[in-house]
């Protein structure tokens, strides 16, 4: 009897579940975990404790949970947005009343014998949300925008009062993203972030503080009903953000204080505030075109940056694999970046399109934030960098957004 050719091996059968996955995406996460436990190592490798197998360890749970998330249809999310919102709200509520305070914050929670980092998972929350409102309702009319942004205030409330000013701004990030993305007029996006430039501005230039007043009053006039009305409340709004900077000041924790301040002026505070950004730029410098060899760092081996393997991991790159290294580490986010926005264009449905957006939008905020302040071109704020740092929380949140990106590629052909 002649056997049917057609017929599937089991092995066959369980790979076309994941037959339409981007393997290009999964390949460079790999990668950069994998890199990441190496220069981890390398930052704690005359320490007593290290962590770089926890990374390791970690980084597997996350690509078991990206291929689980990955043969489930992404469109299921669409009916448990709200009890995903809910459960984002819910943990940060949590971290108030329940969590843990370590160096002046409270981002905290035990759960079953382990530190978890709540702020981390509702950067996932938020994406889901937005996209499922916004795959309903773009955001071209003003108020399906205004809705967007009163399902974004709660939780950023939340991570701002724990305080986390670095997960808070990833929070705006994301939301700035998918409104673009959405449709929403670019004028009204700008209005949005107005007032924050107008108090910066106050303090740099006062003429140029004024003609971006004045420039947010026209974009209000040409994008908003009520021109008038609209154009002079804008303009009153940018005018009145330069007097709100000591408001502000003041409601920043002095450990956020001192950060901004040796942004401006590290050598204020040498051997305090100042101390990271200090040696983190001699490190970087120290590696020139090559770098002076993995494990051979001097500032990197001799502990001169205290946790470099947590948010300052990019200065132990930048001295020991010198600008070749640090080059060859942001083309491979660039082109991480660059799959995620060809699954946005090539998603089947807005929701599909907005989710890998909205982990577009995060990841790149966060390499960008993360590698300016490590160079001094950006206050400290503690944003990791993805799949680099070391941060269990940070790390599974990262895995679990590239999840949801999967099933949107793994299903674009089968749902289009």
């Amino acid at each position: 009897m002649q056997r049917n050719s057609s017929r599937r091996s089991p092995w066959q059968d369980l790979f076309i579940h994941w037959q339409q996955m981007d393997w290009v995406l999964i390949l460079l996460v790999i990668g950069l975990t994998f890199f990441g436990g190496v220069m981890i190592r390398s930052a704690e490798l005359n320490q007593a404790v290290t962590d770089w197998t926890q990374h390791w360890i970690f980084g597997g749970i996350g690509l078991v949970i990206v291929l689980g998330l990955a043969r489930i249809p992404y469109t299921n999310l669409l009916r448990w947005h709200w009890v995903t919102y809910g459960a984002t709200n819910g943990l940060l509520l949590a971290v108030i009343a329940l969590g843990s305070s370590a160096k002046g914050a409270q981002r905290w929670i035990s759960i079953a014998g382990i530190q978890v980092q709540p702020s981390e998972f509702a950067k996932v929350g938020l994406i889901i949300t937005l996209a499922a409102m916004l795959h309903h309702r773009p955001a071209n009319t003003l108020p399906t925008f205004l809705r967007a942004l009163a399902i974004t205030i709660p939780p950023w409330l939340l991570v701002f009062k724990q305080p986390d000013l670095g997960t808070s701004l990833v929070f705006g990030a994301i939301a700035l993203g998918m409104l673009y993305w959405a449709n929403a007029n670019p004028g009204w996006l700008l209005l949005l972030v107005s007032p924050l430039a107008a108090a910066i501005l106050h303090s740099v230039s006062i003429p140029i503080w004024i003609f971006w007043s004045v420039l947010a009053g026209i974009v209000a006039w040409l994008t908003l009903p009520m021109r008038w009305v609209s154009a002079i409340v804008a303009l009153g709004v940018n005018l009145s953000a330069g007097s709100i900077g000591p408001i502000i000041w003041g409601i920043l924790k002095e450990y956020q204080r001192k950060r901004l301040i040796v942004f401006l002026n590290p050598e204020a505070d040498q051997l305090g505030s100042g101390y990271h950004l200090i040696q983190s730029r001699i490190a970087i410098g120290a590696g020139e075109l090559w770098g002076q060899g993995l494990n051979q760092g001097t500032q990197t081996q001799l502990n001169f940056i205290p946790e470099q393997h947590t948010d300052f991991i990019f200065s132990s790159i930048g001295e020991e694999l010198g600008f070749v290294g640090g080059m060859c580490l942001l083309l491979t986010f660039f082109f991480l970046c660059w799959r995620l926005l060809k699954i946005a264009r090539q998603a089947p449905d807005n929701f599909g399109s907005l989710l890998a957006i909205g982990v577009l939008s995060m990841i790149s905020f966060q390499v960008i934030v993360n590698i300016s302040m490590t160079i001094g071109v950006a206050p400290v704020t503690g944003i990791p960098l993805p799949w680099i740092s070391y941060g269990r929380s940070a790390l599974i949140t990262n895995f679990v957004a590239i999840g949801l990106v999967e099933s949107v590629a793994n299903y674009r052909r089968r749902f289009s």
